[in-house]
């Protein structure tokens, strides 16, 4: 299926299928992404991370990040002290890698998940109508460069997954921007972005 961002229903169509386990291939603000909807009560039959590694062919081990819709929801996941100049950075192309709570239904995958707040208000309004974390992958098989035109993804992916939103082509558009925060509060840059952080 193939729907177009500036549809009046792409939001409701998009967060429908999400909250159904699909995968959906989304415009953001840097690139296209595959997505799936964060399973945090376990009590489902869909795990949509394994879903979009296979699709990809990505190695298990390697996390996918988390979208959140509003920066109030981060401390619903850690614990973590997060710089203001990092708060200041979202919504924006900045993807911050925090320590999970124990409690908390994502600690069974991983002691750390990376988490951004898209820029783009389309994809937040998705996200909070999903009432759930989404996560968000480049698209593109595994070791090979991120899809930058539209017609080339609908003619790689459109038979593996249940959606795919268009919105032009995203030609030379850069990742988010990659940081961890150590115990100390220094930023460590994993990957230049679009987002510059010292």
């Amino acid at each position: 299926m193939i729907c177009e961002k500036c549809d009046k229903e792409s939001i409701s169509l998009c967060s429908s299928l999400l909250k159904e386990g699909k995968i959906v291939i989304l415009p953001t603000d840097t690139v296209y992404g595959f997505s799936g909807i964060v399973d945090l009560k376990g009590n489902k039959s869909y795990c949509t991370d394994d879903t979009i590694r296979a699709i990809k062919g990505r190695s298990e081990t390697k996390p996918l990040i988390c979208l959140l819709s509003d920066v109030s929801e981060l401390n619903q996941y850690t614990d973590d002290t997060i710089p203001q100049k990092i708060l200041s950075a979202w919504p924006g192309a900045l993807t911050v890698i925090v320590h999970i709570k124990k409690d908390n239904p994502l600690a069974k995958y991983a002691e750390t998940v990376a988490f951004r707040i898209p820029g783009d208000e389309w994809i937040r309004k998705i996200i909070a109508e999903c009432g759930a974390p989404i996560y968000s992958t480049s698209v593109n098989r595994s070791g090979s460069p991120v899809l930058e035109h539209i017609a080339d993804i609908e003619q790689e992916f459109s038979s593996e997954v249940d959606l795919i939103v268009r919105d032009g082509d995203k030609t030379g558009a850069l990742p988010s921007t990659l940081v961890s925060i150590a115990s100390d509060g220094e930023i460590k840059i994993l990957r230049q972005g679009s987002v510059i952080c010292s």
